[in-house]
């Protein structure tokens, strides 16, 4: 039996080479390693100072790895109670205490949300519709300089009032960082 199943490795930072484990549930599937390793590559090996959101945190891998790399604040955002108290365990496990996990469906999170963040982690289940339904919303949690990273089976069909900075694709996983178009000044 494989030993490393239902367990993801923290690849960078303070909590570098730590084995998480997460429970067996309906469509949780961490971001791989390699992909995981672009995105951070891509935000900058350290993230100092900012404050991250974990939207469908699922196994917490993107969350994490935020705040190993000295984010100072990670919300993690999940709604399956099962995969919550395991999100909240590996919190415990790393005295990690600059984590926060909310138990909520994300699109109320961000609805009732009024905080803004530096980077938005945004990994819906893939055979959903919700990548298309949080990410128009998603311009005003954002700092000025802020971010959204996504993933996605399919590229999305819309993009409209984003702006791509990197995109890759690894096996059947598009993945991108975007940031709000720019309002032209009149």
């Amino acid at each position: 039996m494989n030993q490393q199943r239902n367990k993801v490795r923290i690849i960078g930072g303070q909590y570098r080479r730590r084995l998480l484990p997460f429970p067996d549930a309906e469509g949780l599937r961490p971001t791989p390693d390699r992909v995981r390793e672009t995105v951070f590559n891509w935000l900058g090996q350290e993230l100092y100072g900012k404050r991250c959101l974990d939207l469908f945190a699922g196994s917490g891998a993107l969350g994490f790895e935020a705040a190993s790399r000295e984010a100072s604040r990670v919300v993690m955002v999940e709604k399956s109670r099962k995969v919550v108290e395991s999100l909240k365990a590996n919190r415990q496990l790393l005295s990690a205490m600059h984590i926060d996990v909310v138990a909520m469906d994300a699109l109320h999170y961000v609805k009732s949300c009024r905080e803004q963040f530096d980077v938005i982690f945004l990994d819906p289940p893939y055979d959903s519709t919700l990548l298309q339904q949080v990410l128009p919303v998603l311009a005003e949690l954002l700092t000025a300089e802020g971010v959204v990273y996504f993933e996605a089976r399919h590229w999305p069909e819309s993009l409209a009032g984003w702006d791509v900075i990197k995109q890759d694709k690894a096996a059947s996983v598009h993945y991108a960082l975007v940031r709000p178009l720019q309002q032209e000044s009149l």
